[in-house]
């Protein structure tokens, strides 16, 4: 009896589902490395403009609500993440882009009306960062956060965005994620990587399909996902930035995760949707 007993045991614990592992420690797995990556890529522009390479590169003003974060840690390190600008003077992104279980940030630069991260644009530092309250470090449930930032005159590159409202469920819709992330997983090295701001079209997933991948504990109603298919997807320091439709003209999800494995490897990647936090933004605005 005490065999058999054993034996079952072993049978359900092969049985449980095994989902895939998101990265929590963003700063010092993706945000470090990618400010430093991203800078040096920056530097080499003066000697080689040609080193960009793959994915489709934004022109100035094509996504006038996108904000670059260049963050710094409480021990003095650099991360860097994105946003996106809702109003003349608050930004949205992701919680862990502020906090994670391993870092801490005390100021954001927010980077207006340039396609790169390091120089250009209008820049403003601010550690005025509300995470949500219920936000969850290990799960990256509820993972968004609203920063105020002193008042900015919209232009042609500077402009906010409307955040999406109501109950769709945008599946099926195509969205555009736009980032200064990596655009390969297996290039290394600032001389092979883009570090210019970036966009790329992907389709919006059930929400069953992705906790197949995930698991019930990450994926909540309040999660937004899109397919990963064919190597397109968000890729390290694309945190915290938007994803739209129409045009880029509506706000319906925050860069929030990936897989552990990588970005081309087909896995979904993970947003909060704006929808489900639309009382929470409008009281902070």
């Amino acid at each position: 009896m005490k065999l058999f007993l054993v034996v079952v045991g072993l049978s359900v614990a092969l049985a449980a589902p095994q989902y895939e592992p998101i990265v929590t420690d963003y700063h010092n797995v993706i945000g470090i490395p990618e400010a430093a990556r991203i800078k040096a890529a920056e530097a080499a522009l003066d000697f080689d403009g040609s080193r960009i390479i793959g994915g489709s590169l934004a022109s100035l003003g094509q996504f006038p609500h996108m904000g670059g974060l260049v963050i710094t840690l409480t021990n003095g390190a650099q991360s860097v993440c994105g946003s996106s600008l809702i109003s003349n003077n608050r930004i949205v992104t992701a919680a862990h882009c502020w906090r994670t279980n391993q870092s801490q940030a005390n100021r954001f630069t927010v980077v207006l009306g340039s396609t790169l991260l390091f120089s250009g644009g209008t820049r403003i530092n601010t550690n005025s960062v509300t995470m949500h309250g219920s936000y969850n470090m290990n799960t990256l449930v509820n993972d968004v956060a609203i920063a105020t930032i002193s008042w900015v005159n919209f232009s042609n590159t500077i402009r906010a965005i409307a955040m999406a409202t109501g109950s769709n469920q945008y599946v099926g819709v195509t969205a555009t994620a736009a980032g200064f992330g990596r655009t390969a997983d297996s290039a290394a090295g600032a001389i092979t990587n883009s570090q210019a701001l970036r966009h790329v079209n992907l389709p919006v997933i059930t929400n069953a399909e992705c906790a197949r991948v995930y698991g019930t504990n990450t994926i909540i109603a309040s999660t937004l996902c899109v397919s990963g298919a064919n190597g397109r997807s968000t890729c390290s320091g694309d945190s915290g930035g938007p994803l739209t439709i129409n045009n880029n003209g509506l706000l319906i999800g925050i860069t929030s995760f990936g897989s552990i494995s990588g970005c081309q490897r087909g896995f979904p990647a993970g947003f909060a949707r704006v929808t489900s936090f639309e009382s929470w933004f409008r009281a902070r605005m």
